[in-house]
């Protein structure tokens, strides 16, 4: 029999390492990094000295970094073939340390650290307002804005390139809640320049004018005004995340920019009516640009003016926690807009290294992104991001971050023409960028050290080991990796081969191609297959069917019916086996059509492909109900079984052939027939535990759009299996009917 038979377990061994994708050949070429400038803190100095740097406080201090407690770092435990690699994860964990203790001589701790929004930008001090802000590069630094019809007040230099302006009393501020302001800098070249203050934390836009730039604003409401949280963070937190990715801007049915307010009200109801425990909130960072869903971020303190104010998202927050719901945020460290009007690049003049925000030359460009790039060694940079991390946490009560392009992190290639086959030497070698490495162990520890159950995903597609342990260990600290080679796979799969020549063990290898011990978010789709130039799963296998063909009240056509069968088998099988939690993308839960294509000028600033079809889902005379109601009740499986953080997954079989694949996860059995017309009657397939089972989801069932060709009733008895190995590789077997292009999940009952 082709494929195989027998045990495949899902706890990946330790030679068995996850392999990233391959970028794609159009982008750009990789470039020559040039080197950091200032105090080289890299470079060992003798044994346990790593170097000596000035603090804050002027005296000059050497670090020697402190080891685990057991002189060996506990990766090396966790994946033996580690060791290979001990100078560079022994250096690597010595530089997190002496970057650590550094700040917590100089700061206290890191939490304190992490405090800069107190300090920087507009804050109270001794009971009066202050504005200060970083611009060692400045010659001059005034505050301007319609308090004073922005004609400049003066800001004194204080040291360690700060700048700073007493306002008044805090019961007197002249600059009232509300107000515009801009800080206007002396470029070096003596030139006179306006930019938003780098800590603002609102900042809008005169919507009637084209092309009109940013403003920030005085965010200082009164306390009548201010959200009051009313919910707790979920406790306990969930064993396993099942998220629905959503962009608030377009999560409404009409065509335009919907509001925080009008998401919390009328969509944070569906995501919970469908089963799902977490949310991940896209663009909610400032960004000018509204189509570039959120990744060129101009304001990283403030939040997206085009969907509301801060205390609108406050109650979008809110509402979700009081729903049970974690709430996870898209934070995006791994780059910044290169607009210099509205965003921290205004406060780059070409100065030194030390004295910038981002890396010189093209080591601080991304090619590929048009963006610029953070100088993660800069002590300052490290407070601004640090500090990012801790405001989202503390003011909005975000339960944890979704960190975006963190592969472009890792290396100083950025993932550019970069095919990752697994080999350890891809990860650990000159072309990691350990500055940015040691950033992300810093802000996981912070983010785990201020809220016990704090969330850090990664999207990552390198693969690198230890991204996903702890930080104590010599990881790098995240939670939660994105499994992204599978949705590439899907469509890959979905755009070349016939439905015959799909292969079931290449699928196993796909969904099972990840790390034992860190964990994994599996997705089939997100939305990065929803854009423009791309299709959901959905719409590339019905195509134009999808106008005419989703009828409930008429037999279904051939395209229609195929893809209705295979939406909800692939979506069972990437969650069944592909990780450790489940990500969905807003309206591909009941297989939204065509694809999202934000307001601009080529297609005449329209919204129309920039919303969701809610009324699709609502319509009971149309099929999107059944995908609707499927993916609840697998959402709900999930819910009552919590098969997802189950330490048993395996898979026992695969077969070319019939076109099955058979699993186990927790309590659960799998029986996925990829068969395009083939139904098995009385298939035998291994179980684990003797006795009997009952059927618990059957997406052929008629109310998830299928035919209703298994009877939802029957009992099913194990049969032990004496010879050596059982049945493949089970020690009991049952009979099963599994009809095509299905999935049948089975649980063990009480005789």
């Amino acid at each position: 029999m082709e494929g195989f038979a027998g045990i495949v377990d899902l706890r990946r061994g330790l030679g068995q390492r996850q392999v990233g994708s391959a970028v794609h050949a159009s982008r750009a070429p990789p470039r020559r990094r040039t080197r950091t400038r200032g105090a080289d803190l890299c470079k060992p100095k003798g044994k346990g000295y790593l170097g000596a740097r000035e603090n804050r406080r002027g005296r000059m201090l050497r670090f020697c970094a402190t080891p685990p407690e057991s002189g060996r770092l506990k990766v090396y435990d966790v994946d033996p073939m580690l060791n290979e690699f001990r100078d560079h994860l022994d250096y690597r964990y010595r530089r997190y340390r002496e970057q650590l203790d550094a700040i917590v001589e100089a700061e206290g701790s890191l939490e304190n650290f992490a405090c800069g929004y107190d300090r920087m930008g507009f804050c109270v001090e001794d009971g009066k307002v202050v504005y200060r802000e970083w611009a060692p590069a400045a010659q001059q630094v005034q505050l301007i804005g319609d308090f004073n019809d922005w004609k400049g007040w003066a800001l004194e230099r204080e040291a360690f390139g700060t700048w700073k302006l007493v306002l008044g009393e805090e019961s007197e501020c002249p600059v009232p809640h509300g107000s515009r302001v801009k800080v206007r800098l002396q470029t070096p070249h003596g030139n006179w320049v306006d930019r938003i203050p780098a800590w603002i934390t609102y900042a809008t836009v005169d919507a009637n004018s084209f092309g009109a730039a940013y403003d920030g604003v005085f965010w200082n409401p009164p306390e009548s005004e201010r959200h009051v949280f009313r919910n707790q963070r979920p406790s306990p937190a969930p064993n396993a995340l099942r998220i629905y990715e959503c962009h608030v801007g377009m999560s409404g049915q009409e065509p335009k920019v919907s509001t925080y307010r009008e998401f919390a009200d009328e969509v944070l109801p569906r995501i919970k009516a469908c089963n799902y425990n977490a949310i991940q909130l896209m663009a909610v960072q400032e960004h000018s640009y509204y189509a570039s869903f959120g990744y060129h971020v101009t304001n990283a303190f403030a939040v997206s003016s085009r969907s509301g104010s801060p205390e609108d998202l406050k109650y979008l927050v809110d509402a979700a926690h009081g729903m049970g719901m974690v709430v996870i945020m898209d934070l995006v460290h791994s780059h910044a807009s290169n607009n210099a009007s509205d965003g921290l690049n205004g406060y780059d003049f070409g100065q030194k290294e030390e004295d910038s925000y981002f890396l010189s030359g093209d080591a601080g460009y991304h090619q590929q992104w048009d963006s610029r790039l953070f100088n993660y060694r800069n002590w300052e940079v490290l407070r601004y991001l640090l500090s990012n991390v801790k405001w989202w946490l503390q003011e909005y009560q975000f339960d944890g971050f979704r960190f975006d392009g963190v592969t472009s992190m890792l290396y100083h290639h950025h993932g550019i023409n970069t095919a990752f086959t697994g080999s350890y030497s891809e990860y650990f070698g000159l072309s990691t960028n350990v500055d940015a490495v040691v950033y992300l162990m810093l802000a996981n520890q912070l983010i785990h050290s201020c809220t016990k159950q704090g969330v850090s995903i990664a999207e990552d597609v390198s693969g690198m080991p230890t991204l996903c342990r702890p930080v104590s260990e010599g990881g790098v600290g995240f939670d939660y990796r994105l499994a992204m080679g599978v949705p590439d796979r899907w469509i890959e799969i979905i755009k070349h081969l016939p439905d015959e020549e799909w292969s079931m063990g290449d699928l196993v290898s796909t969904l099972c191609n990840r790390r034992y011990t860190e964990k994994t978010i599996a997705y089939s789709e997100s939305h990065d297959q929803s854009i423009v130039g791309d299709q959901t799963i959905a719409f590339r296998l019905m195509g134009a069917e999808m106008y005419t063909g989703m009828s409930a009240l008429e037999e279904a056509p051939q395209a229609v019916a195929r893809g209705m069968a295979l939406c909800k088998v692939i979506r069972a099988v990437t969650m069944a086996i592909g990780g450790e939690g489940w990500l969905n993308f807003m309206g591909n839960e009941f297989g939204h059509p065509e694809w999202i294509d934000f307001p601009r000028e080529g297609n005449g600033w329209s919204y129309d492909k920039c919303r969701r079809r809610w009324d699709l889902a609502d319509s009971p005379h149309l099929r999107y109900k059944f995908l609707l109601s499927f993916d609840a009740a697998l959402e709900g499986l999930e819910e009552e079984h919590q098969f997802l953080c189950s330490p048993h997954q395996l898979v026992s079989e695969a077969n070319e052939a019939k076109k099955t694949i058979v699993a186990e996860r927790g309590a659960l059995v799998f029986v996925f027939n990829f068969h395009h017309s083939e139904a098995y009657e009385g298939y035998k397939i291994g179980v684990g535990m003797p006795g009997k089972y009952a059927l618990v989801l059957d997406s052929d069932a008629g109310v998830f759009g299928g035919q209703g060709r298994v009877y939802h009733d029957a009992e099913y008895f194990t049969t032990p299996e004496d010879g050596e190995g059982g049945f493949n590789g089970r020690p009991c077997s049952m009979q099963v009917f599994t009809p095509p292009r299905t999935v049948l999940v089975f649980r063990r009952v009480d005789e």
